[in-house]
């Protein structure tokens, strides 16, 4: 008998590690589910010499590829993991299969989890076709997989996926699709003391002891630019605005400020799509649109070939990532139309100041003289030459028509050399 009770003994501490913990990691993960996001999740799990980690989730969703990413370090991290949507935040989308691969999924009052339903890169939804098919099946068993292991709600963590459903924190906790409701760091660390989760084979019995202390992990300054550039929005902005900079350079050649702003907004651009599955058809779709309302101001076509660029510039937004990979990156088309008003003021009035430039009368040299007016010093006629005081200076001046006599008022009405031609004011 006491054979038996030693054996069970054993194999409980075989199975099951309980130890009071001290040390807890907490790293933010804001933005869109990307790349830069996915390495970081990996270099806080590998780096991390802590008894637990927690990630404060913000996101509107982001890539497939880079979800899978983080799902798979979450779930073969050596210490428990905790995913926190804090105040303010929320977990859609790509975040809505992070929060489930945690050991603890939380969520601050205020939060909302879900709408996890694929749409493509420009923010509708997955048109109805064998290949949409075969991304939802997908996406639902990767689901399913993350949910059966951490023992939540199945059903309700699907209709995420088939039918778009949100829930607030409140109604998430009683759905049991996550675990805790916690306001802040401290009632987390609360919440979550004396919870029982497995981690890889073994059960571990969570407990923090009164001196728990908590390290922050955070992106480096190089690494921030990234995950900042990478949204979707952003990279639009900046390829589109370092375009157009680039353009008016070229055009009004001077200063080289706008050239070197645009250079700049595009090399970020650039590094933004380079995390993003963006289509080279919404490249050449924004470089046309801007091509033709440039040539509109060019020509001076009154607007009509802008009316054509405009729309043209929309579209190259729509389709700049609509490509296979985004089928979890939300971007709202008001946001896509907004950018694009936004730069079309810009450019309307670049444009006006612009040809505002190009009319305004010259008012330097020998031509900004045109139109001024003289005093004549001496007599002239149209074949003898006399002279004017003009701004204070003396010029050789004949006459239009007829003769002038000393003491008259004239304008200046053309400019031969260093030859005024007067014409007496009316």
């Amino acid at each position: 008998m006491t054979r038996k009770i030693l054996c069970v003994i054993i194999l409980l501490l075989t199975v099951t590690t309980a130890h009071a913990r001290t040390n807890i990691t907490l790293a933010e993960l804001n933005g869109t589910v990307g790349v830069q996001m996915e390495e970081f999740v990996k270099e806080v799990i590998n780096t991390a010499n802590s008894d637990m980690i927690i990630f404060q989730l913000d996101t509107p969703g982001g890539l497939v590829e880079a979800m899978r990413g983080i799902v798979q370090s979450i779930l073969s991290s050596p210490v428990p993991v905790a995913v926190w949507v804090p105040s303010g935040g929320r977990a859609a989308s790509a975040g809505a299969f992070i929060v489930q691969a945690a050991h603890i999924a939380a969520m601050a009052p205020g939060t909302n989890i879900g709408a996890a339903h694929p749409v493509v890169a420009s923010g509708e939804d997955i048109k109805q076709s064998d290949m949409a098919k075969k991304v939802m099946n997908d996406l639902k068993a990767q689901m399913r997989s993350v949910v059966q292991l951490r023992g939540r709600n199945q059903a309700i963590t699907e209709k995420m996926i088939e039918e778009s459903i949100s829930l607030t924190a409140t109604e998430a906790l009683r759905e049991k699709v996550i675990d805790v409701v916690a306001g802040d760091i401290n009632s987390l660390i609360k919440a979550i003391s004396g919870r029982r989760v497995k981690v890889g084979s073994q059960f571990v019995n969570i407990k923090f002891d009164d001196e728990v202390k908590v390290s922050r992990a955070q992106m480096s300054f190089s690494e921030k630019i990234i995950q900042f550039v990478s949204d979707p929005q952003i990279a639009y902005l900046l390829i589109s605005g370092g375009i157009m900079a680039i353009f008016f350079e070229i055009i009004t050649p001077g200063g080289f400020i706008l050239g070197t702003v645009g250079g700049v907004m595009l090399v970020l651009g650039s590094i933004g799509l380079k995390m993003l599955p963006f289509n080279w058809a919404g490249i050449v779709l924004i470089v046309a649109g801007i091509i033709v309302m440039a040539i509109d101001l060019i020509a001076g076509t009154m607007g009509v070939l802008t009316l054509v660029g405009f729309p043209v510039f929309c579209l190259g937004g729509i389709f700049l990532f609509r490509a296979p990979g985004g089928e979890l990156l939300q971007i709202s088309m008001s946001v896509i139309v907004g950018i694009a008003i936004a730069l079309g003021i810009c450019f309307a009035l670049v444009a006006w100041l612009i040809v505002k430039g190009f009319r305004r009368k010259v008012s330097t040299g020998t031509q900004g003289m045109l139109g001024l007016e003289v005093e004549v010093i001496s007599d002239m006629n149209s074949s003898e030459i006399g002279q004017v005081l003009c701004h204070g200076e003396i010029w050789r001046a004949k006459s239009e028509r007829g003769t002038i006599t000393k003491g008259t008022l004239g304008v200046v009405k053309a400019i031969d050399g260093m030859t005024l031609t007067i014409r007496p004011k009316e």
